[in-house]
């Protein structure tokens, strides 16, 4: 990435989606005066990067990071690589925009000036009128595409706020940052999030194959995984604010494990018991390390 600043800066984060970065590319307004496309693969084992590359001639940056993690490559490209735009969109390398998408995430920023952030619904998928009805409502954001004020992101860097790295809910992290003002839970203002109904995103659900059920699996303890960091990160926001957030959420898992328990629920028990032995793999590892 070069240091001069655009309208609209796109990152796309993606990690081993060969089968659908270049879905997610051709969705987006590629050669568009002053909308730069950047992506970010971390941690690929795959042809990703290759795909990205084919497009350099379109305008289109490869950005690569040898580590994986969604959080850990956030943090590196735009807090400490620091790229400057009016307006930063969000895209998840397996997500495809709805035509206009783009421009209708920065209107919504346009006309909503006290928001920092500007959500896109899903399109398709089980559960797709139910987010799009529960965003609307609550001023949420899927991490698959969302955008965020410029001067917002001006406001974060300079305020030495960071994801911790091992984050997997990134976006509810990111909402809440938003929602606070980079505050604490009782900064919360349901405005500064708005749903942008013009915008939106498909994706391509996990098929009925081994190779997909293997993903859906993983997919669900990421959930569960999830769901338990929530918990912790809400405790943080509610007491010390995100200044307190920490490096690792393994450094907190220590003191959580004693209220943490699988729920009774047949459809998440076992995920449930995966997520919590990675935390307890990790601590772990974090221990053996220090």
């Amino acid at each position: 990435m070069t240091d001069d600043s655009c309208r609209v800066l796109v990152t796309v984060l993606a990690h081993n989606e060969e089968r659908r970065i270049a879905a997610c590319l051709d969705s987006l307004p590629l050669g568009e005066s002053d909308v730069r496309v950047a992506v970010v693969v971390n941690g690929s084992s795959d042809a990703t990067a290759d795909i990205v590359r084919g497009y350099r001639e379109r305008g289109v940056e490869l950005v690569e990071y040898a580590e994986g993690g969604k959080s850990r490559s956030w943090n590196r490209f735009m807090i400490d690589a620091g790229p400057r735009a009016a307006t930063y969109v969000f895209v998840d390398g397996d997500a495809e925009l709805v035509p206009g998408a783009i421009a209708a995430l920065e209107r919504c920023l346009v006309a909503h000036p006290r928001a920092n952030a500007a959500s896109a619904p899903p399109m398709n998928g089980r559960n797709a009128t139910h987010y799009r009805k529960l965003m609307a409502e609550e001023a949420g954001l899927f991490g698959d595409c969302y955008a965020l004020r410029g001067a917002f992101v001006e406001r974060l860097r300079a305020s030495g706020i960071r994801l911790p790295d091992d984050l997997i809910g990134d976006d509810g992290l990111i909402a809440a940052l938003a929602h606070t003002d980079l505050g604490s839970d009782a900064d919360w203002r349901s405005e500064r999030v708005v749903a942008c109904p013009d915008a939106g995103f498909y994706c391509v659900p996990n098929g009925l194959t081994l190779l997909g059920l293997r993903q859906q699996a993983k997919r669900m303890t990421n959930y569960a995984l999830r769901r338990f960091q929530n918990r912790i990160i809400t405790a943080i926001m509610r007491s010390s604010g995100p200044q307190g957030l920490p490096r690792l959420m393994a450094e907190t898992y220590p003191a959580w494990f004693d209220r943490l328990a699988p729920r009774l629920n047949p459809l998440w028990y076992w995920f449930d018991r995966q997520a919590l032995a990675r935390m307890r793999a990790a601590a772990a590892d974090r221990s053996a390390s220090a």
